[in-house]
């Protein structure tokens, strides 16, 4: 049985699964964790392309994987790089807890509470139908918000420092989410969402 199974809220009230964890680790450890990440990621501006507009966002990402696999949102593609050492530790971790494996993690840093991301679902073909993704949060606290696509229902939790959300069965059909701006927000947040691939037969370039 895993430990972890009674531990943790289900903050969708229907039509899908988020299931938040809270704190898996003590502060000190989320604390060297975000360090380790903030200097070894090989971080880079996010690109966008919209109303045929090419986008540079302050927001930095990364993009890593089992294999090369290709991504693509925002009408950009990305190349998956090879796991850090931190990385594969998080995700072996997070496997755990979930019970649930993951092949990738698009590795997300915002500055401040400048920096955070509109209503959007991530529901792109290379995941599948009822995709798993697991959201690991470090540095500073955020407000998470999902909204319903039919009722428009909203419904917001805090994620802290070394916290685990974990969003899976219809949610991405059912359920937009963002990270709601917030000029009281001074400290950067980094956000590690692990994720499966699963169009291997397009995607399966191998790392070398």
């Amino acid at each position: 049985m895993n430990l972890f199974d009674d531990k943790f809220v289900n903050v969708l009230n229907k039509d899908g699964e988020a299931n938040y964890y809270g704190k898996i680790m003590p502060t000190s450890e989320a604390n060297t964790y975000y360090n380790l990440l903030l200097n070894n990621i090989n971080w880079k501006n996010d690109e966008a392309l919209y109303q045929g507009k090419h986008i540079i966002t302050k927001r930095k990402v990364a993009w890593y994987g089992d294999r090369g696999f290709l991504y693509t949102y925002s009408n950009t593609t990305k190349q998956a790089i090879p796991w850090t050492n931190e990385l594969i530790d998080l995700k072996r971790r997070t496997e755990l807890i979930t019970n649930s494996p993951f092949n990738s993690c698009l590795v997300n840093l915002y500055h401040d509470g400048n920096e955070g991301m509109t209503w959007h679902s991530d529901d792109e073909k290379s995941l599948g139908r009822n995709t798993v993704i697991a959201s690991l949060s470090f540095g500073a606290e955020r407000k998470f918000s999902f909204k319903h696509k039919r009722t428009k229902q909203t419904i917001s939790l805090l994620l802290e420092n070394g916290s685990l959300l974990l969003m899976k069965g219809s949610t991405q059909s059912n359920w937009l989410h963002s990270l709601p701006l917030s000029s009281k927000i001074i400290h950067p947040r980094i956000n590690l969402t692990f994720r499966t691939i699963k169009d291997l037969s397009m995607h399966d370039t191998k790392l070398t």
